[in-house]
């Protein structure tokens, strides 16, 4: 190609005119969630300057390589990573949380005293039949905060499940898309306005994967990449065009596991690594529940066994059901209370049977477990709390750090605008003096 002023001056009108579309562009996406800085990719345009003379090289202008994008692979995977931790350390404190105020709100402790205050209230005259029928109302009331503990146990259970499952479909469903990406990719044109497009949503796709679980990446030179779920040493989840689904099952425990065509998964980051562990909570506090309902249904009950009630007769069980979720006051009446000690007569005011009730129930120390199971949960929860909060702020860090260096700043913008509109028009300037020179040499007679 020769070198002339014309050349030169119309690469540069179509350099400066790409670089203020592409600076145009970046503007208007100033606030687009996942959207990277393109930039123009500039090299020199050089020729042989004659024929043959092939060393003798002579520049002639610019050449526009493409778009491309300011973005940094390990700040990104560095987002991705600190952002799964994040959502399972979130998605880990909220369940524990509702754990917690399932337990608390069911009213277990105040029941569990309650009927400590009216077993003693009635030890002062055990013959009352107010007194009796408060203190029968009192275990009703303590069966159904079981009931009702079990019962919110199992609400946080069955919202954990069905986040679960929809978590995995939102896997699946942004596979697929990534996978479609993923052979777009691969036919696209690098340095084109839509390869830099699928680039973006390759990297978006990502980062909505990894919100629900940890995967590790590899790029290969096309720009497509293969997926990992689990971390390095977890399964392909995506390579190439390929998906192979992630599947959820449930445990008679409630508790989760994971695995897809080829093997179990193991998910340590992401909402779906947080469920895991929060049914996992779910599931020993209601084994510790039940553990509970059953130790005060056998004291109960054996001490009933060992008195006699109002009539005389043997005491019948106080409570029926073997689990926190079927535990039940199975007296009909506040008679059937055996405050008198075996072989003592009808209407007798004898508080032995009562006072053994009474004992039995202390050496199980019915308030001290649930106390301690209502604890155990709290610490667990505040100590969850103090790690989410750690998280979520170097997840945050992590994300700022990437839109510094990836996003758009206005400023740099409007300054760009400014110098590729001076180039646009500079170059400009220049086809116009060689339009001039080349009228003024034709007029030369």
């Amino acid at each position: 190609m020769a070198t002339d002023l014309l050349t030169i001056a119309a690469s540069g009108v179509r350099a400066a005119r790409v670089a203020l579309d592409v600076t145009a562009h970046n503007i208007a996406n100033a606030g687009t969630s996942g959207y990277v800085r393109r930039s123009v990719q500039l090299s020199e345009l050089a020729s042989a300057s004659g024929f043959g003379q092939v060393g003798d090289l002579s520049f002639s202008g610019v050449r526009i390589e493409g778009m491309v994008r300011n973005a940094d692979a390990f700040r990104q995977a560095e987002v991705r990573r600190t952002g799964a931790d994040a959502a399972r350390a979130g998605t880990e404190l909220t369940a524990y949380q509702n754990v917690e105020a399932a337990l608390e709100q069911s009213g277990l402790f105040p029941a569990m005293t309650g009927l400590e205050e009216a077993l003693q209230q009635l030890s002062i005259d055990p013959v009352d039949p107010s007194l009796r029928t408060a203190t029968l109302e009192q275990a009703r009331t303590l069966a159904r905060t079981f009931n009702l503990a079990e019962q919110g146990l199992t609400t946080v259970a069955d919202g954990l499940h069905f986040a679960a499952t929809d978590g995995v479909d939102q896997v699946n469903r942004l596979s697929a898309e990534l996978a479609r990406t993923n052979l777009q990719l691969a036919r696209s044109t690098p340095g084109t306005a839509d390869h830099v497009l699928l680039l973006d949503q390759r990297d978006g796709l990502l980062g909505q994967i990894s919100g629900y679980a940890d995967i590790a990446t590899s790029f290969r030179p096309d720009q497509t990449v293969t997926v990992r779920i689990g971390g390095t040493s977890g399964p392909q989840l995506v390579a190439g065009g390929t998906v192979d689904p992630l599947s959820l099952t449930v445990a008679g425990d409630g508790t989760l596991s994971f695995s897809n065509g080829t093997g179990s998964v193991t998910l340590s980051g992401g909402s779906l690594a947080g469920q895991a562990q929060g049914l996992v909570l779910v599931r020993d506090s209601r084994v510790g529940l039940d553990a509970i309902a059953a130790s005060l249904i056998a004291s109960a009950n054996g001490a009933q066994a060992a008195g006699v009630a109002l009539d005389g007769t043997p005491g019948q069980p106080l409570f029926s059901g073997t689990t926190a979720a079927d535990i039940a006051a199975s007296l009909t009446s506040g008679a059937g209370i055996a405050t008198a000690p075996a072989g003592a007569s009808a209407g007798s005011r004898d508080p032995a049977g009562l006072a053994a009730l009474r004992s039995a129930l202390s050496s199980a120390d019915i308030s001290g477990q649930i106390d301690g199971l209502l604890f155990q949960v709290s610490s667990a929860t505040q100590g969850r709390a103090t790690t989410a909060d750690a998280l979520e702020a170097i997840a945050g860090a992590a994300q700022l750090a990437l839109d510094q260096q990836a996003g758009v700043n206005l400023d740099e913008e409007a300054v760009n605008l400014v110098r590729f509109q001076q180039a646009f028009q500079a170059s400009s300037k220049a086809i116009q003096i060689a339009s001039d020179l080349f009228d003024t040499l034709l007029a030369i007679r």
